[in-house]
C-alpha cells in the first residue's frame, strides 16, 4: 500500500475510538476481504444507474413538509399550536442527517452540482461539515464497526448509556460537532481528522467551516435584533429538539453486532418497514444492502434486497424487532463487552 493513501485513511491516537494500529497491521486489516454478495454484472449496473426522478420527488416532498411546517410555527408564534409545528418541523429538519448521508455518496441525482449544492445545505442542517464528513464517512465504510479505525461507532462495546440517551436530543454529538466546526474555522485540524483528511482537502474543511459559522451567527444576530427566539429555533436548534427521530433509526444500524468482522450481514441490520418511516429514512433500513453496495441509489435499495436476500440473514419484520433484541444485546454488553448478536447466515458464494 502508498504511504500516502496510510496517511489519508489510518488513524492513530488513543482509545477514544482511534487507530492504535501501527502502519503494517493496518495494512494487513484494510487488504483482507470483506464478503460481498453475488449479483450478476448486468443486473448490478442496472441497479447503480442514478436517475432524477425519485430523488427529485423525494426532495420536493420533503422541502414542502420543511417550509410548510415552519410558516405554520412563524404564524402560530405565542400560541400553543407553534409546539405541533416546530415538532413538525424539526423532524423534518432532523432528516438532513439521513439526506445528507445519502447525498455524500453522489447517488441520488444524476447531475453532479444538483447532488454537492444540496449535500451542502443538509450537510449545514445535520451540522456535519461536508468535505470532513465525506471522508470520515469513507472510513466507516472501509472499516465498518472496527474499533479504532471507524469514527462513526454510535454504539461501542460496552455502551456509554449517558452518552446514547443524550444522542437521543443530539446533545453529545452535536456539541460535538459544532466544537469541532468552530476549530476548523480558525484553522485548527486536529484528532482524527488529521488522519482521514488529505491535504488537498484541508483548506476546504476550514473555509467551509467558516461558512457555517457566519450562517450560525447571522441566526444569532438576527435574534437579538428582532427580540425573539424563532430564527434560533429555526436554524441549527433544530437537530437538537428533533434529534430523537434520526437517532430512533441511527442507533439500529449496527448497534449489539458483531465487531471488527469482515462480513456486513454481522454488523449492519436490515428491517422492512412502513413506507411513511421508509421515506424519512431514506430507504437506509436497507442497510446491509447500503453499506455492501453504497454506490446504489436509495429508491433501488429495494430492488437490491430482493437480488441478495437468499444470501443474506432473515430480515427484522419492523424497528421493533430490532430493538427488541437490541436492547437486551446492549445491556448483555454492560457485563461482557465481548458479547455480540450473531446473525445466522446462509449458504451462500461470496461475488468473484
Amino acid at each position: 500500500m502508498p504511504e500516502q493513501l496510510f496517511k489519508s485513511y489510518a488513524l492513530v491516537g488513543d482509545a477514544d475510538n482511534r487507530c492504535t494500529l501501527d502502519k503494517d497491521e493496518f495494512e494487513d486489516e484494510v487488504e483482507a476481504e470483506w464478503y460481498s454478495a453475488a449479483v450478476p454484472r448486468k443486473e448490478m449496473k442496472a441497479l447503480m444507474k442514478r436517475t432524477n426522478r425519485e430523488a427529485t420527488f423525494h426532495f420536493i416532498l420533503w422541502g414542502l413538509l420543511l417550509i410548510g411546517s415552519g410558516v405554520g410555527s412563524v404564524l402560530t408564534w405565542g400560541t400553543w399550536w407553534t409546539v405541533p409545528f416546530l415538532m413538525l418541523y424539526g423532524i423534518m429538519y432532523s432528516m438532513s442527517d439521513h439526506q445528507a448521508h445519502e447525498l455524500s455518496h453522489g447517488t441520488p441525482f444524476r447531475i453532479r452540482w444538483l447532488n454537492d449544492f444540496l449535500y451542502w445545505v443538509n450537510g449545514f442542517m445535520t451540522l456535519h461539515e461536508t468535505y470532513y464528513w465525506r471522508w470520515s464517512h469513507t472510513r466507516h465504510h472501509t472499516d465498518t464497526l472496527h474499533v479504532g479505525r471507524d469514527p462513526e461507532i454510535a454504539v461501542m462495546a460496552p455502551a456509554d448509556l449517558a452518552r446514547l440517551i443524550l444522542d437521543f436530543v443530539f446533545l453529545v454529538s452535536g456539541l460535538k460537532m459544532l466544537l469541532l466546526i468552530f476549530k476548523h474555522s480558525f484553522g485548527k485540524i486536529e484528532g482524527d481528522g488529521v488522519h482521514f483528511i488529505p491535504d488537498s482537502e484541508r483548506r476546504k474543511v476550514i473555509w467551509n467551516s467558516r461558512a457555517y459559522v457566519a450562517i450560525t451567527v447571522a441566526t444569532v444576530i438576527a435574534a437579538v435584533i428582532w427580540q425573539s427566539w424563532l430564527p434560533i429555533l429555526l436554524v441549527v436548534t433544530p437537530r437538537f429538539y428533533g434529534g430523537f427521530f434520526p437517532q430512533f433509526f441511527n442507533i439500529t444500524q449496527h448497534a449489539g453486532l458483531k465487531e471488527n468482522c469482515q462480513d456486513h450481514r454481522q454488523n449492519c441490520r436490515t428491517f422492512y418497514t412502513n413506507p411513511v418511516f421508509e421515506f424519512l429514512y431514506m430507504k437506509m433500513n436497507y442497510h446491509i444492502e447500503h453499506h455492501m453496495f453504497p454506490m446504489v441509489p436509495f429508491h433501488r435499495l429495494p430492488a437490491l434486497h430482493a437480488a441478495i436476500k437468499d444470501q443474506c440473514p432473515p430480515v427484522y419484520p419492523s424497528v421493533w424487532a430490532c430493538y427488541r433484541e437490541m436492547i437486551p444485546a446492549i445491556r448483555k454488553q454492560l457485563k461482557d463487552p465481548h458479547y455480540f448478536v450473531e446473525r445466522p447466515l446462509p449458504n451462500a458464494v461470496a461475488a468473484e
